[in-house]
């Protein structure tokens, strides 16, 4: 397959999990041991990982460095990794713990001089854009809040400024196994068609993954399919 293939591993208390919406009370763990689980991935022959620090999201910090520190010293796997990305502080702990690039959400929206700042320090090769949508509006702090942007305008002051990866999630899709909302990601990438858009919520099936890789969109995540079984690996001829 030509679109690029991201599994997800999101962490809370060193385990394996997978929300619904973002709603933490709405969690179902699928291992105890997330670098297993990587090892895993990579002996399936995916190349890169997806780790999200759902602990650090709540926080407002970064907590599972030591997690990201085992699986990236345990594994080849190019790892982004996100969830409570606030400051350098802890974009210099993800890259000391081995992360190739690192998530920022909530910053871009509510501080886009330090965003800036960052981009203009680390370079968009080693920075993702996060962009958790709903209703085509942008949401900040673990999608609890409303920004009051509009996702298009949203991506244009930071594609001006040389950004390349963007991570869109559709919230009301995360968790769901309802299918990814290509919609969004074509209108997306018909405006911005030199983005390497990572697709991420939905995702049920192999069919769901052809479908966006058949609509041009560069990449997709996918958790709870992937640890459901949903998802044959042979279908995708990694």
């Amino acid at each position: 397959m030509n679109i690029e293939l991201i599994p997800a591993i999101d962490i809370i208390n060193g385990q394996c999990v997978r929300l619904t919406k973002g709603d933490y009370n709405q969690k179902v763990i699928y291992n105890d041991d997330p670098v297993h689980v990587a090892c895993n991935i990579e002996k399936l022959g995916f190349k890169r990982l997806h780790i999200v620090d759902l602990d650090g999201a709540a926080a407002g910090h970064i907590i599972n460095e030591r997690v990201l520190k085992a699986i990236t010293s345990t594994t080849d796997l190019k790892v982004d990794f996100g969830g409570g990305i606030k400051t350098e502080e802890d974009i210099e702990a993800a890259f000391a713990a081995g992360a190739h690039m690192v998530t920022v959400g909530s910053v871009s929206v509510t501080d886009p001089e330090l965003f800036l700042s960052w981009l203009s320090r680390y370079h968009a090769d080693r920075l993702i854009l996060g962009a958790d949508v709903k209703d085509g509006d942008v949401y900040v702090n673990g999608w609890k809040k409303n920004s009051g942007k509009k996702i298009l305008p949203f991506l244009k002051q930071y594609v001006d400024e040389g950004i390349k990866n963007v991570l869109c999630t559709e919230i009301n899709r995360d968790g769901t196994l309802s299918g990814p909302e290509i919609t969004l990601y074509q209108q997306i990438m018909k405006v911005y068609p030199d983005l390497h858009l990572i697709a991420s919520g939905g995702v049920s099936s192999y069919e769901d993954i052809v479908h966006l890789e058949q609509a041009g969109i560069p990449a997709v995540v996918f958790g709870k399919a992937f640890y459901e079984g949903r998802i044959n690996i042979k279908q995708l001829e990694l």
